[in-house]
């Protein structure tokens, strides 16, 4: 449905990599490999790749604007300052539910979603820069892709188990999400839905796991693009570089063994679209 060029990136073969974020302020793609606690920043200009180990499965690094970082972790939401010192703003584990995907409004507020636990349902929450946890959303089993249109008057989400993506309605003066409502439901089709994106158009690109593929869907539901990748695993998507037109994918390789040789690679497709500048997290 569209001829693009996919490239790879970065041949890391990661286990389980995930949630490609642009640092403008440095110029340099953050994205981890989650279940081995590795934060990357990933540098296009020199191909440089720089690991930083946080000591627990982390499924989202996002830039912070008082330098360093915000972390989702397993256990819960914590900063780490520009020198590695790390503080909780939120611990979970006790809940038994793990953290998992995330995103940051227009505001500079985190939304972020858990995994649900045996016993546990898992949930949707917003963090404000304070560190305050609202709840959004509850009965959630796997949280995933987070992002807003451009005019942040939308809030797309994706609960993976219901294979959906959904829509909110959403006040950016109050960062409170309402009329959760399905966007489009990709039940029958190859793949689950994973991470999202959003580019300045408002289309909402999705990655398929075990999907091999990333979707463009239009602001009303419709899918307009598709885009196959050699690796079946396909995790998150996010838009980087100078001028936000290349897609970085993420892939993992999990159980997959030499099956599939791309697997865990991280895939670049140039020039596809041109994504939302990011906002860094305001804590």
């Amino acid at each position: 449905m569209c001829a693009v060029s996919v490239e790879v990136a970065l041949t890391v073969r990661a286990h389980f990599a995930e949630c490609p974020a642009w640092d403008a302020a440095t110029g340099t793609l953050l994205w981890v490999d989650m279940n081995e606690g590795a934060v990357h920043r990933y540098r296009p200009a020199d191909g440089g790749d720089t690991v930083t180990a946080v000591g627990q499965p982390v499924a989202a690094a996002l830039p912070r604007a008082g330098g360093g970082l915000v972390l989702s972790l397993r256990d819960g939401v914590a900063v780490a300052g520009p020198d590695g010192a790390r503080r909780w703003l939120t611990e979970w584990s006790q809940e038994g539910v793990r953290g998992n995907d995330a995103g940051i409004d227009a505001q500079g507020r985190l939304w972020v979603g858990t995994i649900a636990g045996e016993t546990s349902p898992g949930w949707l929450a917003r963090i404000d820069a304070d560190g305050t946890a609202h709840t959004a959303a509850t009965g959630i089993e796997l949280s995933n892709g987070i992002t807003w249109s451009p005019d942040a008057t939308r809030m797309y989400y994706v609960d993976t188990r219901t294979r959906r993506i959904d829509v909110f309605d959403y006040d950016l003066d109050t960062g409170k999400a309402a009329n959760r409502r399905v966007l489009t439901d990709i039940t029958g089709t190859e793949g689950l839905p994973d991470g999202m994106c959003t580019d300045t158009d408002g289309g909402v690109w999705v990655a398929l796991f075990r999907g091999g593929a990333v979707r463009r869907y239009t602001p009303d539901g419709r899918l307009d693009r598709e885009i196959t990748l050699p690796a079946s695993l396909t995790t998150s998507c996010g838009f980087g570089g100078p001028d936000l037109t290349d897609l970085y994918v993420t892939s993992a390789r999990r159980d997959l063994g030499d099956v599939e040789p791309e697997a865990g690679n991280l895939f670049v497709v140039p020039g596809v679209a041109q994504g939302l500048e990011g906002v860094p997290f305001a804590g």
